[in-house]
């Protein structure tokens, strides 16, 4: 059976986006290879046909998960113009993405197990990161393009640190107050914005 062109493609990304809502929602350690690939709704040997290991799996997750926020930031400073920051911090601490653990953000679902991974997947990381707080330092608006980058450092930290606590929170409500209290935290941060 001849498939179409692209096929290969699109069942990669596929597995990708299973895979990764199972390293999300139970991290790299909490994950085996067959609840991975059911993630996925693959068998493990469909698993192991587009990764050599679970690591690679993992690159390959934190790869696609933090290129959809490179895409993303543009897309807030583009639709939101100078309250893009807001926008952002309204979305990422939002009660939404606080309780979608398998499909959160990258940066916060799964920083914790880069951390103790391996040198290459921790490159992998260091690289994307720095290309996130260009694009946020790039709709910043004042001082030099080091104190830009230093408030979207430090914006993002808040953000991702914040939102794992609110995540660890039993009480809603107190996951809420803490959510607000990062949200504006995050914006004061950033500091001004253009656009």
């Amino acid at each position: 059976m001849r498939y179409k062109p692209g096929h290969k493609e699109e069942a990669r990304l596929k597995i990708v986006e299973g895979v990764g809502r199972g390293f999300r929602s139970l991290g790299f350690a909490g994950s085996g290879v067959d609840g991975l690939a059911k993630a996925a709704g693959v068998t493990s040997g469909a698993f192991y046909a587009h990764f050599a290991s679970k690591s690679a799996a993992f690159e390959a997750v934190l790869t696609a998960g933090l290129d959809e926020v490179i895409v993303a930031i543009p897309e807030f400073q583009h639709k939101n113009g100078k309250a893009w920051t807001q926008a952002f911090v309204d979305y990422y601490v939002g009660k939404r993405h606080r309780n979608d653990l398998a499909n959160g953000c990258t940066m916060a679902s799964l920083t914790s197990d880069v951390i103790r991974s391996n040198t290459k997947t921790q490159a992998i990381y260091e690289s994307k990161m720095a290309q996130i707080a260009e694009l946020v330092g790039e709709g910043l608006m004042g001082g030099t393009h080091e104190e830009r980058l230093a408030r979207s450092w430090a914006m993002l930290s808040i953000l991702i640190g914040g939102v794992n606590i609110t995540r660890a929170m039993k009480s809603t409500k107190q996951a809420s107050a803490v959510a607000d209290s990062v949200g504006a935290a995050a914006v004061r941060a950033a500091g001004k914005t253009k656009r």
